[in-house]
C-alpha cells in the first residue's frame, strides 16, 4: 500500500514525539527510539520535518543507492549513539538499583547504542557493541560516571562495524509490530515507574509524619521543664494539672499525695499527744519528713502505733 506524504505529515504533527509517522512508514527502530526519548528529546522530532519526503519515497519503493564500502560515516549518528547510550545507562542506574552495576549499566548502554545504530536502513553488530560496553564498564568498575566512556567506546565500535540492513524482507503485520514495540517500551518504563512510586511513597510518608513531629517538637520545652522541676523537687504534685496537660501522673506526685494523706491522718488523730510522748515527737516528725520527701514511711516502733490508740 502506497504511503502518502500528507498522512505522514499529519501523524508527525499529532504524534511525532511518539514516533507515529515512523510506524506509518515502517521504521520501527526509529519509532521505538522516539517513544523512549520523546522524539529525540524534542530536537529529533523537528528534524524529521525535512526528511519526511525522502522517507515516504523510500517506503514506496524508491531505492536508495548503496555503496560497496557500506554506509558512509555520520557524525550526527555517532553523537546520537553516545547521548542515547548515556541516557539508557543512567535510566538503568535509577530504575534498577538492585541489579549489579557491572551487569545493568553496560547492558543498558549497549542496547541504547545499538538502537541508534539500527535507525533507518543501517545497523551494527550487536555482539561487538555489547562486548565493548562490558569491557569498558569493567575497567571503571561499574561506577555511575562510567556511562560516558562506556557509551563512547560502544559507539565507536558500533560505528566501525556499521552495515546496511538486508533488503527484500517481508514486513510483519501492524498488530505484531505494535505488540513488539509495546513490550520494548514496557521493559524500559516499568523499572523507572516502580522506582518513582517507591520514592513517592517515601516522600508521602515523610509529609504525613510532619504534623506529629511538629507537635512533639513544640511540647519538648514543656516536658523538659516538667522533668527538671521533678528532679529539683519543685513540682506542685497536682495530678489534675498533669491530666489536663495530657501527661500521666508521675510516681513522684503519687508519693507526695500519699505523704499528705499520712500527715493529715497522723495529725488529726485523738492520740497525737500520746504519740508525741511515747515517741518523743521526733519519730512522727521524722516519718512525716520522709513521707514529705517521697521515701518509705517510717512511723516509729509498734509502741508508737499503739500509742496512737491511747486516750
Amino acid at each position: 500500500m502506497a504511503k502518502r506524504l500528507l498522512v505522514a505529515y499529519g501523524l508527525w504533527a499529532l504524534g511525532g514525539p511518539l514516533g507515529l509517522h515512523h510506524i506509518y512508514l515502517g521504521r520501527d527502530s526509529h519509532a521505538l527510539l522516539w517513544m523512549l526519548t520523546l522524539g529525540g528529546f524534542g530536537g529529533g522530532w523537528l528534524w524529521d520535518f525535512w526528511h519526511l519526503p525522502g522517507w515516504v519515497a523510500a517506503a514506496n519503493g524508491a531505492g536508495v543507492p548503496r555503496g560497496p564500502q557500506g554506509p558512509a560515516p555520520s557524525p550526527l549518528r555517532l553523537v546520537g549513539q553516545v547521548v542515547v547510550g548515556m541516557y539508557f545507562g543512567l535510566a538503568a542506574a535509577l530504575g534498577l538499583p538492585w541489579v549489579p552495576a557491572l551487569l545493568a549499566q553496560p547492558l543498558a548502554v549497549g542496547l541504547g547504542v545499538q538502537l541508534v545504530s539500527s535507525v533507518g536502513d543501517q545497523t551494527a553488530e550487536a555482539p561487538s557493541t555489547l562486548a565493548a560496553a562490558f569491557l569498558t564498564s569493567l575497567l571503571f568498575q561499574g561506577r555511575v560516571l562510567a556511562v560516558l566512556p562506556t557509551s563512547l567506546a560502544a559507539s565507536l565500535v558500533a560505528h566501525r562495524h556499521r552495515r546496511y540492513k538486508p533488503g527484500g524482507m517481508p514486513q510483519p503485520r501492524l498488530a505484531a509490530r505494535l505488540y513488539h514495540l509495546g513490550l520494548a517500551c514496557l521493559a524500559f518504563a516499568a523499572p523507572l515507574a516502580c522506582r518513582g512510586l517507591s520514592i513517592t511513597a517515601g516522600v508521602l510518608g515523610t509529609v504525613l509524619a510532619l504534623p506529629r513531629a511538629t507537635i512533639e517538637l513544640l511540647l519538648l520545652p514543656l516536658r523538659a521543664t516538667r522533668l527538671l522541676a521533678e528532679i529539683l523537687g519543685f513540682t506542685g504534685g497536682s495530678p489534675a494539672w498533669e491530666r489536663g496537660a495530657g501527661l500521666e501522673p508521675s510516681s513522684w506526685s503519687q508519693r507526695q499525695q500519699q505523704a499528705y494523706e499520712v500527715r493529715d491522718a497522723v495529725l488529726g488523730t485523738q492520740g497525737y499527744q500520746g504519740v508525741a510522748a511515747l515517741g518523743g515527737g521526733g519519730g512522727i516528725g521524722f516519718g512525716c519528713c520522709h513521707a514529705w520527701r517521697g521515701h518509705r514511711f517510717f512511723l516509729g516502733s509498734p509502741a508508737v502505733a499503739e500509742g496512737t490508740r491511747s486516750p
